[in-house]
């Protein structure tokens, strides 16, 4: 008889030892680890029945999640195994099959320099007000900037930081400010809930795992608006496809006076993909948009395609282009020129960068 829940736990152990960033279970597959943005099936296991998938993934699952699985067939939960690690977990049906996709989310919070991220970013730790978005494809270290970005708070700042998650991924160690975790299903019946509430609990910080909705936007812009930092993550692929995005899911008759409310509590955009390195592991390229005079115009008269040129020629505020970023780690010969062309937006004008 097979013991699944020491399968499970050397799994979960070999994910972490391993440094993959997702272990993959699901019927008629190995179980598969995600190392480097690349897919590896561990072979020395068999392929999953249907009876291992379900062996396997019950054991994550406490009795309540069960029921939410059975009920709306698929659920979203924070697993800590054992002290070693933690991991973000969707469990979904395939084929009317349970599976299991699980992301390794590290014990510590790294910080921006640990991470290789632009210098300027340690200046939006020091704002006292505003709105900070951080963008990018799924699995692309959006939840690793933003939890350093808070930890540099709580490590330089005394305030009331307030997180609402959907689940909790990292865990802050209190330091000069106060944390509050608020999971969604756990601590607050959804993030609707939790939004409208947060403004009662005293916060000076607000952190919004997700910005999923009309809603949730429009609670991030009045608590930037009433003198909080806000931070958040879009799955956008550029500043300028972010303003787009955020005015786009209001009503036309809205839209006017979203684009003025985000113009006034803007302060700044990053837009981040992971490479991997031509030595192994993955490195972040960046876009950084900061909003100066020029960019609020722009967003006011819904202007925005000329902000990639805003940014382009203001290098010196600290803005950065994705292509002046590929171009940089391409130089460095950290990245290979195929990988820069395969991130790029604009592959022609990143070749013309390049024979500058």
């Amino acid at each position: 008889m097979t013991d699944y829940k020491q399968q499970l736990n050397e799994l979960l152990l070999m994910c972490a030892k391993q440094e993959a960033s997702d272990l993959h279970l699901g019927v008629g597959r190995y179980p598969t680890l995600r190392i480097d943005g690349l897919l590896v099936p561990l072979t020395q296991y068999p392929i999953l029945t249907p009876k291992d998938a379900e062996g396997l993934i019950l054991g994550l699952l406490t009795d309540e999640q069960k029921q939410v699985v059975e009920q709306h067939l698929e659920v979203d939960f924070s697993y800590a195994f054992e002290d070693k690690a933690r991991f973000r977990v969707n469990v979904y049906h395939q084929k009317g099959f349970l599976a299991a996709a699980l992301r390794l989310i590290p014990a510590q919070v790294r910080t921006l320099e640990e991470l290789r991220l632009p210098p300027i970013l340690h200046d939006f730790t020091k704002l006292a007000q505003g709105f900070i978005l951080v963008v990018g494809p799924a699995g692309h270290g959006k939840s690793t900037t933003l939890a350093a970005l808070l930890d540099e708070i709580n490590h330089t700042r005394t305030e009331h930081i307030i997180t609402i998650e959907d689940p909790i991924e990292y865990v802050f160690s209190q330091d000069k400010s106060i944390i509050s975790q608020r999971e969604v299903g756990g601590d607050t019946e959804s993030f609707s809930n939790g939004l409208r509430s947060i403004l009662r609990q005293d916060p000076d910080v607000i952190m919004i795992g997700e910005m999923r909705d009309s809603t949730s936007i429009a609670t991030a812009l009045t608590a930037a608006e009433t003198g909080h930092l806000v931070m958040s993550t879009l799955h956008t692929n550029s500043a300028a496809q972010t303003i787009d995005r955020i005015i786009d899911s209001f009503p036309p008759e809205q839209q006017g006076q979203i684009a003025s409310q985000l113009s006034a509590v803007l302060v700044g955009i990053v837009s981040e993909r992971l490479i991997p390195r031509v030595d192994g592991g993955r490195i972040p390229t960046c876009e950084v948009m900061i909003t100066n005079a020029a960019i609020r115009n722009l967003i006011r008269e819904r202007k925005t395609y000329q902000i990639d040129l805003v940014i382009e020629t203001n290098s010196q505020e600290g803005m950065l282009t994705l292509n002046k970023s590929l171009a940089d780690l391409v130089r460095r010969r950290e990245i290979s020129m195929e990988n820069a062309e395969t991130y790029s937006l604009s592959p022609s004008e990143l070749r013309i960068l390049l024979e500058q």
